[in-house]
């Protein structure tokens, strides 16, 4: 893309990040297991027979402000299990941003369980909140959504709320404005649990540089990296980087492949990297070996490690 086409995207002047929730499960061990014995990581994830206990999930809460002074707020991500959600909203005061209209819509990276099935804890404060889907979300989510197919771990007897609002696509292939500066892309591509497609997220900071926010960049960093680069950066390098990874999932090590992949991110020269989530212990501990500006945490309220963004910790990239 050209300088003007990328300039055409907009500006923002700050976007501040609180992870909510960056605990996909409790037991990685019982989460292979369900994984291997519901027909391995190909099989759909619908279908599997998953331990409702172990249940937890992936959501943060996004605030934008732009240049005007005017400011914005969004989901990325639900979580997994209800229960649990509705917790980490209540401790984190996002229930009441949701009961209010505060939250303008939810934006749904991609349709695995741990982002997706704690639907039920929105909807309960705000049923006809608009939903941000990519391309490829299968019929069976589409369903979850509207409230004809409960999620195979919800323990709860009473009927499923129903999902009342727009259920928005981005469009594949392309930067799509959300706000001015804030630009959501969709990545085609086959993932674990016989799931297709994940969307990601870009901000462009006044003064600053480009933030690369993701749920879980089943795309590979590197590839949610360059094309910030190629259709979103006007500099050479990126700002920042939020969420989670994909390198180091279920640990407890880094192959040969990974640790490549975290070398690779020096290139980038990101200035704040907040890693959470899937992104893994083992490969936050090579980033600060090899000396990535990295933001702790504060290890609380069960985050998985302190050397990670945890939850009900924030980021600030102004």
């Amino acid at each position: 893309m050209t300088r003007e086409d990328k300039d055409s995207l907009g500006i923002c002047r700050s976007v501040t990040i609180t992870c909510i929730s960056e605990v996909g499960w409790h037991d990685t061990d019982r989460m292979l297991a369900d994984i291997k014995g519901g027909g391995g990581p190909d099989a759909s994830q619908w279908d599997k027979p998953w331990q409702a206990n172990n249940a937890a999930g992936s959501t943060s809460l996004i605030e934008i402000e732009l240049p005007d002074g005017s400011r914005h707020k969004f989901l990325l991500d639900c979580g997994w299990d209800e229960v649990y959600i509705q917790r980490r909203f209540e401790e984190t005061g996002v229930d009441g941003m949701l009961a209010r209209g505060e939250i303008e819509f939810l934006f749904l990276s991609h349709e695995h369980l741990d982002h997706l099935w704690g639907l039920q804890a929105v909807l309960r404060h705000c049923p006809d909140l608009p939903l941000r889907v990519p391309p490829g979300f299968s019929e069976k989510a589409l369903a979850f959504i509207r409230g004809e197919r409960p999620a195979p771990t919800r323990t709860d007897t009473t009927p499923p709320i129903r999902h009342t609002g727009p259920v928005l696509t981005t469009p594949p292939d392309t930067p799509t404005v959300l706000y001015p500066g804030c630009v959501a892309v969709a990545f085609d591509l086959p993932i674990l649990l016989g799931i297709r497609g994940e969307q990601s997220l870009y901000f462009r900071i006044q003064d600053k540089g480009t933030v690369c926010v993701t749920g879980c960049c089943h795309q590979t960093v590197t590839s949610l990296a360059d094309y910030a680069l190629t259709h979103i950066a006007t500099e050479s390098t990126l700002y920042g980087l939020y969420g989670g990874l994909h390198i180091a999932p279920f640990g407890p090590s880094l192959s040969e492949e990974q640790e490549r992949m975290i070398a690779d991110m020096q290139r980038f020269g990101f200035r704040k990297i907040a890693a959470n989530h899937c992104t893994g212990v083992p490969a936050i501990e090579r980033m600060i070996a090899l000396g990535y500006p990295v933001v702790p945490g504060s290890g609380r309220h069960g985050s998985s490690s302190p050397l990670m963004l945890g939850n009900g910790d924030r980021v600030v990239f102004d």
